[in-house]
C-alpha cells in the first residue's frame, strides 16, 4: 500500500468559532424559507467558513493522472437550471486526469452524462458501471465487478443521495429507501471496497453529507420508520447516519492501519435534482425552490466543498468540509461544524454495528 503521510497523519484544523446565534437555528430559519442576512453579532461575523483554507476552485484540482475514481450518482447531467453534485465532481477529477466510473441505476442517464463529459473534455476517461445503492444484491454484484476487473481503486465519493417522495417507500431488502440509499447502500459499497482502498494510492474516502443532518434525530429502534414517516425527517436522519459512519471510519482506519482517509464534505444549499425528483416540486421544498432562487448556489460550486475533500493535499482524514460563506450554505470550501448529535462515540460504535449487521458486511 502507498500513502501519504500528509493524508493520514494531518488532523483536520480546529474548528471556526461558534457564534451566540447558531448555524443550526439560522439553517432552520432558511428551511421555513426565512430570507436571513448575517451581518454581525456582537461583532463578529456569523458563520463564514475558515480562513484557514484559501480560496480553493476547479483550477486548483491538483493532477490526477492514474488515479481511479469511483463517484457514485454522478448522472445528474445539466438539465435547465440545476445539475447534479456528482456530475460536476466526477467531470472535475476527470478534467484533472482520473479515470472516474460513474456508478449508478439509470445506464442511460450515465451514458448521456459521460457525453456530456466528453464534450467538455474529449480526452476525458470515464466510464459507467450500474449501481442502485438500494439494492444490497446491486451493491455485491458492483463490488464483485469492481474486485474482478483488478485495476485498483485510490478514491471512492458516496455522493448518490436521495430525499425521498412524500409516501414512504421500502427497498427490495425491505428498508425504508431514503435510509437505505443515502445511509446502508453507501457503507456497504465501502465495506466491501475497502480492500481495493488500501492497496490504492494515497486512498480516500469521501462522503456526501448535509447540513441538514444537523436536524436528525437517529431511533436505532425505528431506523425503518415504521411507527412514524416523514419524507424531511428520513432525510436529516439518514444523513446524520451518513456523517456518524464517514467519522467513524477514519477514527477505526488511524485505529487498525488501514491506511485510507475518510473525509465529510457537504455542498451548502445547491439547485439540484434532489428536490424535485423527491417530494416534489408541490412539497414545502419544492416551494421554496421555485419562488425562492436566491437560497440555492449552482451546483457546481456546491460540489466544490467534495471535490476539496477528494483532490487536495490539504484535506485531512476525519475532517468535515462546506461552503465558507454565510451560515455554510453557499460559497467556496472551508472547514464545516460537527453537529452536536454526530458528536457521541458511543452513538458512533452503534450506529457503525447497526449498519454492518443490517448490510451483513464486515469492515474486519
Amino acid at each position: 500500500m502507498r500513502s501519504s503521510q500528509d493524508n493520514r497523519r494531518q488532523q483536520p484544523d480546529s474548528e471556526p468559532p461558534r457564534s451566540g446565534l447558531s448555524r443550526r437555528s439560522l439553517l432552520g430559519m432558511a428551511a421555513a424559507g426565512t430570507a436571513v442576512v448575517a451581518v454581525g453579532v456582537g461583532g463578529n461575523r456569523l458563520w463564514s467558513g475558515s480562513s484557514e483554507i484559501p480560496d480553493w476552485t476547479y483550477e486548483n484540482i491538483p493532477p490526477q493522472q492514474g488515479r481511479r475514481v469511483i463517484v457514485t450518482g454522478a448522472n445528474g447531467f445539466p438539465e435547465g437550471d440545476r445539475s447534479g453534485l456528482g456530475f460536476h465532481i466526477a467531470l472535475g477529477l476527470a478534467r484533472a486526469g482520473a479515470h472516474v466510473i460513474i456508478a449508478s441505476r439509470s445506464q442511460e442517464r450515465g451514458e448521456e452524462a459521460i457525453r456530456w463529459m466528453m464534450a467538455d473534455s474529449p480526452d476525458a476517461v470515464v466510464r459507467f458501471e450500474p449501481l442502485d445503492l438500494a439494492d444490497l444484491n446491486s451493491v455485491r454484484n458492483f463490488v464483485a465487478s469492481m474486485h474482478a476487473s483488478s485495476g485498483g481503486l485510490d478514491l471512492l465519493v458516496n455522493n448518490a443521495g436521495t430525499m425521498g417522495t412524500v409516501e414512504r417507500q421500502v427497498s427490495v431488502d425491505g428498508f425504508e429507501r431514503v435510509f437505505a440509499t443515502n445511509a446502508l447502500g453507501p457503507f456497504a459499497l465501502t465495506a466491501g471496497l475497502l480492500p481495493l482502498l488500501r492497496n490504492g494510492n494515497v486512498p480516500r474516502i469521501v462522503w456526501m453529507c448535509s447540513g441538514r443532518g444537523a436536524f436528525g434525530d437517529l431511533d436505532l429502534d425505528d431506523l425503518q420508520r415504521e411507527q412514524s414517516y416523514d419524507y424531511a425527517s428520513a432525510y436529516n436522519d439518514s444523513k446524520q447516519a451518513h456523517l456518524i459512519a464517514a467519522l467513524e471510519c477514519d477514527r477505526r482506519s488511524r485505529a487498525l492501519g488501514w491506511g485510507v482517509a475518510s473525509i465529510a464534505a457537504h455542498p451548502g444549499v445547491a439547485r439540484t435534482n434532489l428536490i424535485p425528483d423527491g417530494p416534489g416540486l408541490d412539497s414545502p421544498e419544492g416551494w421554496r425552490f421555485r419562488n425562492m432562487p436566491f437560497m440555492f448556489q449552482g451546483s457546481a460550486q456546491g460540489a466544490l466543498p467534495a471535490l476539496y475533500a477528494a483532490a487536495s493535499p490539504q484535506a485531512a482524514g476525519g475532517g468535515y468540509y462546506g461552503p465558507k460563506g454565510v451560515m455554510g450554505m453557499r460559497g467556496l470550501p472551508g472547514l464545516a461544524s460537527v453537529p452536536d448529535n454526530s458528536r457521541d462515540p458511543q452513538m458512533a460504535v452503534d450506529v457503525w454495528e447497526t449498519l454492518q449487521r443490517l448490510g451483513t458486511v464486515s469492515f474486519s
